[in-house]
């Protein structure tokens, strides 16, 4: 299956796993455009607006929710 086009952006990790995504792109979407639909809490589908939660990780050592955080170069993210 052909992926989303997209520019290739910048570098950022998940589970130890490199990642590319356009510089300030939510990361939730970016890690929805990568094919990954579990964040670590088991949850499929989020709101992508910072109400419910479902994508909570790590992001560089801290708590936040994936879909309010724009990506940057070098993150490293984890699951919460």
């Amino acid at each position: 299956m052909a992926g989303i086009g997209r520019p290739a952006g910048i570098g950022f990790t998940f589970r130890g796993q490199p990642l590319r995504a356009p510089a300030g792109e939510a990361l939730a979407a970016a890690l929805l455009a990568a094919g990954i639909r579990d964040l670590g809490g088991g949850h499929a589908a989020v709101c992508l607006i910072g109400t419910c939660q479902q994508c909570l990780v790590r992001v560089d050592g801290r708590l936040a929710q994936a879909c309010l955080v724009p990506v940057r170069d070098g993150m490293v993210v984890e699951p919460a």
